[in-house]
């Protein structure tokens, strides 16, 4: 069968959390800039395609396609460690600490972050001949952008500080099931529908992902937005990511990982052991 049950694929999980705290350091530094990069490239595909056709939502149908091709290659998005790397923790896999988990989410936010930036800046290169000519359709809808998720947020305070951190709750809520999603299947186009799903709610919802954030917004600087790097930062980059760590640690792997993994027992099963007591 090409379907993968849910105690086989949250052994998966629990295997790649724990290869992926064990990794050599250039292996995660080398595997999250290249997701970085491919996922970036995804979101200037995506708007592209949104502003020619002037429909957002096909720009959301479009975008999983680089979610599937860097996950396929066996590249590590900061989001997917949140949910992953913690679970070899809880199960007590062997030389599995804390301090390794922060270890590997800090290597792979640096990577995902080198990754998205060099991408920003050979767009930027493309999209308006090196610096020589003004930013067209695709570069405005991205600077606009840029603005509308920083200081529209800045607006409402604390409410939109809130907020945020909600959009990355949900986000990472749904872009970790699609890194699940490619655990679930043993086929190449099984894994990509799995992991289209999820990837086209979270793009089309306009939720907050912290990678793609790491682009959007150096090239929304890039082709004009009027913002700081502090308004990046203060209210979109951390609350983002603290939101995607809750997301994907709360609601994927801690949940996959407690009833899939260490389910609890069926009311057969304490029958049965009450019976045996009793003997």
């Amino acid at each position: 069968m090409d379907y993968r049950s849910p105690t086989e694929f949250v052994k998966l999980m629990v295997d790649s959390g724990e290869s992926k705290i064990f990794m050599a350091p250039r292996d995660v530094l080398i595997r999250a800039v290249m997701a970085g990069g491919i996922l970036a490239i995804a979101v200037a595909v995506a708007v592209t395609t949104a502003v020619q056709t002037g429909l957002p939502i096909v720009g959301a149908l479009v975008f999983p396609v680089g979610f599937a091709i860097l996950n396929l290659m066996g590249f590590d998005l900061l989001t997917g460690v949140f949910a992953l790397a913690p679970l070899a923790v809880l199960d007590k896999r062997a030389g599995a600490t804390a301090g390794g988990v922060f270890k590997n989410w800090g290597l792979v936010a640096l990577g995902n972050f080198i990754g998205a930036f060099g991408v920003a800046i050979l767009v930027t290169i493309a999209w308006t001949m090196a610096t020589a000519t003004e930013p067209g359709a695709a570069g405005q809808a991205i600077a606009k952008a840029a603005e509308a998720r920083t200081l529209g947020f800045k607006e409402y305070g604390m409410a939109g500080m809130f907020t945020v951190f909600i959009k990355g709750v949900m986000c990472n809520w749904m872009v970790s099931l699609g890194v699940v999603g490619a655990m679930l299947s043993r086929s190449v186009s099984g894994k990509v529908i799995a992991m289209w799903m999820p990837i086209f709610i979270f793009f089309s919802l306009v939720f907050e992902h912290a990678v793609v954030n790491m682009f959007l917004f150096p090239l929304g600087m890039m082709m004009g937005a009027d913002i700081t790097v502090a308004d990046w930062l203060i209210w979109n980059q951390i609350p983002v990511t603290l939101g995607n760590l809750v997301g994907g640690l709360l609601f994927t792997g801690l949940s996959l990982y407690t009833t899939h993994w260490r389910t609890a027992p069926s009311r057969k099963q304490v029958i049965d052991d009450s019976a045996l007591l009793e003997r």
